[in-house]
């Protein structure tokens, strides 16, 4: 027999049509004064996982529960309703003669997408399903806009960043990302005061940009009428207090970036920079492989992950390349044997690298061009690419070895940079020349590149102990993690271009 409540193509009211129903029902429960946005608050005492994973010692006991409808099936008197709260789902069971008869007719009237609150007894149905056989119901909230069609849901990648809150209503596998972030934050924050780290708070707003090598964004302050940068990094604030003898600090924040956005980046983003006195570059290695890898043992129980189709191995005992072996590992290029910058840069248009046209056309920048554009790809498993140029960390300490390097590292793995860090260079004189060169290029068009700092040079000629600094990508390390190939998997209001 065909379904006599089935409606024809031509029947089935349109958008518009539904919209105006779900304000019509709205309206009669107002009048009627059942208006459900009049209510402050509803007492809950349970929820869905609870009641599965203890269903036992609950079955027969009456819970309080509350959540969104997101499925209704009918027959007859006996209603099903799937509601969905903070934990998962659990199945709605309605009698008609098992509840007040106006509240069971409102409650029929209820619409996908409503919150509601119920109190009834926890009991299995005769298909052996764990349900909760409803006593009364009360609409706490009513959706005016109909959730995405079931069998497709929301599955728009940019209307899920833009709407963020529809998808973790109807993917709600989303949420296991957000819990992992939260968790490694968490886990992060004891890691580090486990280890005798303050946690502090630095600016966000400053009067000059450094700390990094990027495009800032600028803002004003009307009352002093002058412009401020948003922070590009925490870094100067934070060596600044290492001056002021807190031999140990840190800070997770928000970092802001007016660059290009792309899976691995996004305007703004959230990252830890500690820096530790009487430390170096050495130590903060081995911090930073400590903090992750056990991270991944915690948090996921294995050190074994897969990312971006990869299998990472996360095992401690990650290996430790400089970047001229690097280079001469997958290029072919050995700038340890090479002196001048003239040979250096013709070694690298040799392999078809060029450096950029603000870019001085030096042996340090040729060889960082080699790794940036032919080796960083080819990283995989988690390594430390280490020794710098001196001409790309304008405030790392140069090597006791080599004048040209530095001793700084960044991590990589599957071709993403995770974290960069430094001996800091703590020789104001050497400083301000490093400045000065990161002035130079600004003068010349690289809108990237630093600028002169006094008050900071002040400080670090009161002196400052010898020390190592770390920067950690939190939004990467949780990708990792969660095995997202986007950044905006892993922050909830990712930035989007404006409709």
């Amino acid at each position: 027999m065909a379904d006599q409540n089935k409606q024809s193509p031509q029947e089935q009211p349109n958008l518009s049509q539904l919209l105006q129903i779900r304000r019509d029902k709205l309206k009669e429960l107002q009048d009627s004064g059942n208006d459900p946005f009049q209510l402050t608050r509803y007492v809950t005492d349970n929820d869905s996982a609870n009641i599965k994973a203890n269903f036992d010692a609950l079955e027969g006991q009456t819970v309080s529960i509350a959540g969104r409808l997101m499925s209704k099936r009918g027959m007859g008197k006996v209603s099903f309703c799937d509601l969905q709260d903070k934990s998962g789902r659990i199945q709605l069971y309605a009698r008609k003669d098992e509840m007040d008869e106006a509240e069971y007719a409102r409650f029929k009237k209820y619409d996908i997408g409503d919150i509601v609150g119920v109190r009834g007894v926890v009991f299995r149905t005769q298909r052996g399903e764990m349900s909760v056989r409803v006593v009364s119901a009360v609409l706490l909230s009513k959706s005016l806009l109909p959730l995405p069609e079931k069998f497709h849901g929301l599955t728009n990648t940019e209307l899920r960043y833009r709407q963020r809150y529809v998808d973790l209503i109807v993917n709600p596998e989303v949420k296991r990302n957000f819990v992992i972030r939260s968790q490694f934050i968490k886990h992060v924050r004891d890691f580090m005061d486990g280890r005798g780290f303050m946690e502090v708070e630095t600016p966000v707003l400053n009067t000059i940009s450094g700390g990094a090598t990027a495009r800032p964004f600028i803002t004003h302050h009307n009352t002093l009428d002058i412009d401020m940068y948003m922070r590009i990094a925490t870094e100067l604030p934070l060596k600044r207090l290492i001056v002021g003898g807190m031999d140990r600090v840190y800070e997770i924040g928000r970092i802001f970036r007016n660059e290009g956005m792309d899976p691995k980046h996004n305007p703004e983003f959230t990252t830890i920079e500690l820096y530790q006195a009487y430390a170096d570059f050495n130590d903060m290695m081995d911090l930073f492989e400590d903090l992750l890898s056990s991270a991944a043992q915690k948090i996921l129980g294995t050190y074994q992950v897969q990312w971006q189709g990869e299998d990472i191995d996360l095992t401690p005992g990650w290996p430790r390349m400089p970047m001229h072996e690097a280079v001469k590992q997958y290029c072919g290029i050995d700038f340890m044997a090479i002196s001048s910058d003239e040979e250096a840069v013709a070694a690298a248009q040799s392999i078809g690298v060029e450096l950029p046209e603000t870019a001085d056309k030096t042996w340090g920048n040729a060889l960082y061009e080699c790794f940036d554009q032919r080796v960083e790809s080819q990283l995989i498993q988690p390594t430390f690419i280490t020794m710098h140029p001196v001409d790309v960390s304008p405030l790392a300490k140069r090597s006791p070895k080599d004048p040209r390097l530095t001793e700084r590292f960044e991590l990589f793995i599957c071709h993403s940079e995770m974290g960069n860090a430094f001996s800091e260079l703590n020789d104001p004189i050497d400083q301000r020349q490093r400045f000065q060169k990161q002035v130079e290029l600004r003068d010349k068009g690289d809108d990237e590149a630093g600028m002169m700092d006094e008050d900071f040079l002040t400080a670090l000629e009161y002196g400052m102990p010898p020390t190592g600094g770390l920067g950690i990508g939190i939004d990467r390390c949780v990708m990792l993690l969660t095995g997202a190939d986007s950044i905006r998997e892993v922050i909830l209001f990712p930035t989007m271009k404006p409709l």
